[in-house]
């Protein structure tokens, strides 16, 4: 993992059949990473179920921000290294 504090990186996928990049420190990427792999699906196929929990919630935030909160929140349910 790199420095905590280190700016953004934005990364482009394919979410749901349309093209987006997203802007993740990377430290949330290599937790998303992780996420995926312990469910065996790959960055854009969790992201995609991020979004949709995302798009189905009464006050929905922005897809970066709530893959961070959906991390917090499934953090006791990603292995760590």
């Amino acid at each position: 993992m790199s420095d905590i504090y280190h700016p953004p990186v934005k990364r482009s996928m394919t979410i749901a059949g349309h093209q987006t990049s997203i802007s993740l420190e990377p430290l949330f990427w290599d937790r998303l990473k992780r996420a995926a792999d312990s469910q065996s699906l790959p960055i854009n196929a969790l992201v995609a179920l991020i979004d949709v929990e995302r798009l189905e919630s009464a006050t929905p935030c922005g897809l970066a921000s709530a893959i961070r909160l959906w991390l917090a929140a499934n953090t006791k349910k990603v292995p760590s290294h």
